[in-house]
């Protein structure tokens, strides 16, 4: 086995997987507050990477070069905030005492209307598109064969800001104790003086504010944008959310990397055919042996 080849697809699978945190990180934070799925967290990330193309198309030849990329993020990032708080507010809240099925539905249903909705002509059309990416390609490191290149750097730099801000909002603010509080019991946070609804639109903010940014990083490294492109990554994401522990923060993290890997050296060594099954299948099997997930914890039920 040709190691600088092997290294190079490690590089590779880390940049798959650290964009897969990002979205894996909305899933598990709203299954972790509300227990629910999110099944319209994919379409997010899809609305994020179609607003960095906008951006980053009006704001060519300004003259600021690569860092366009900073006003694509902070715009995607505020209007898929606002479209997830308002997704919570106008879809999910009304069934949060409905049995979970009635919210599962729906969420589905809410996936579906955002990625055909996205798909008509007065909004981002059926075609497909190439993004335009706001710098070019250069190498910045070559060890032998291995090369990193400044779209790694950028997108490693840029994910581990965003944790880093997501670590200092969980556990270094009101609304983070506030969210570790509702997740760790809902009602007994409520009697003690917790604004639940405020927690969990705030939550839904927060995890699509992440997959806006995890769609611009993706739809750099894979320069196309279509209304359906959130649905493979999406449905990736949250099975590395279950892959860690859902509703583990660190659990999905762990499991997006582990996703990133497998598919990316699955896609080298074996076949491009077979790279989702893999990734697929080792959930699979990490479920028979540990259904809660990788840092997943058995829980007990009173009776």
């Amino acid at each position: 086995m040709d190691l600088a080849y092997l290294a190079q697809q490690l590089v590779n699978g880390l940049q798959l997987g650290l964009v897969y945190a990002l979205i894996a990180l909305g899933y598990t934070m709203v299954y972790g507050i509300i227990r629910l799925i999110n099944f319209a967290h994919g379409d997010v990330f899809m609305v994020g990477a179609f607003i960095g193309f906008y951006t980053i198309s009006a704001l060519a030849g300004r003259g600021l070069g690569g860092w366009v990329l900073v006003p694509a993020l902070v715009l995607a990032v505020l209007v898929c905030t606002s479209l997830g708080i308002a997704i919570e507010r106008l879809a999910y809240r009304p069934l949060r005492n409905a049995p979970r099925i009635a919210s599962l539905i729906t969420a589905i249903g809410v996936s579906l209307f955002l990625e055909y909705g996205s798909s008509l002509k007065i909004a981002f059309g059926p075609d497909i598109r190439t993004f335009p990416r706001p710098f070019a390609i250069s190498e910045v490191l070559r060890i032998g064969t291995l090369t990193i290149t400044n779209m790694q750097v950028i997108i490693l730099v840029v994910t581990i800001l965003f944790l880093a801000l997501l670590q200092y909002i969980v556990f270094r603010t009101k609304m983070g104790m506030a969210m570790r509080g509702v997740s760790y019991d809902f009602d007994t946070a409520k009697l003690m003086g917790i604004n639940v609804d405020v927690v969990v639109s705030f939550t839904f903010g927060l995890g699509s504010a992440l997959a806006a940014a995890g769609g611009i990083l993706y739809a750099i490294a894979y320069p196309q944008v279509q209304p359906f492109m959130g649905i493979m990554p999406g449905l990736k994401a949250f099975t590395a959310a279950v892959l860690g522990g859902i509703g583990i923060i660190p659990g999905a993290m762990l499991g997006a990397l582990i996703m990133g890997q497998a598919e990316v050296l699955t896609a080298a060594f074996v076949s491009t055919t077979w790279k989702d099954a893999v990734a697929f299948a080792i959930l699979i099997v990490v479920l028979m042996i540990k259904p809660t997930g990788l840092l997943g914890k058995r829980g007990t039920d009173k009776v």
